[in-house]
């Protein structure tokens, strides 16, 4: 019987494959860099700064939220958004030693 292909991977090399997964985006990345600036801000101030559609934008932060880089507070009819500090660190550590192991070839 064959095996999911992710199966095959460890917990670390799935961990790692999604967050490059999430970071894979230039618009994620925008996003990620205006919440360095605000420290939180709503979707709709997302949309003013990034020049893509309320619905592409709430895409991109559906797939930041899921692998936990952001996270979302309901304030009244709007979601708040932030960086979660705890994941933002587990991925400087996990990108930081993955990036660490090359010691050069050729």
């Amino acid at each position: 019987m064959p095996t999911a292909k992710t199966e095959n991977f460890t917990d670390q090399q799935q961990r790692i494959a999604d967050l490059a997964k999430a970071l894979g985006h230039p618009a994620r990345v925008a996003i990620l860099m205006h919440l360095f600036k605000t420290n939180s801000c709503v979707c709709g101030d997302i949309v003013e700064e990034i020049p893509l559609a309320q619905s592409t934008i709430s895409q991109h932060l559906k797939a930041l939220k899921k692998v936990g880089i952001i996270h979302g507070e309901v304030e009244g009819a709007k979601t708040c958004y932030c960086i979660n500090p705890k994941v933002w660190q587990e991925m400087k550590d996990v990108l930081g030693q993955f990036f660490g192991t090359f010691t050069g070839c050729c």
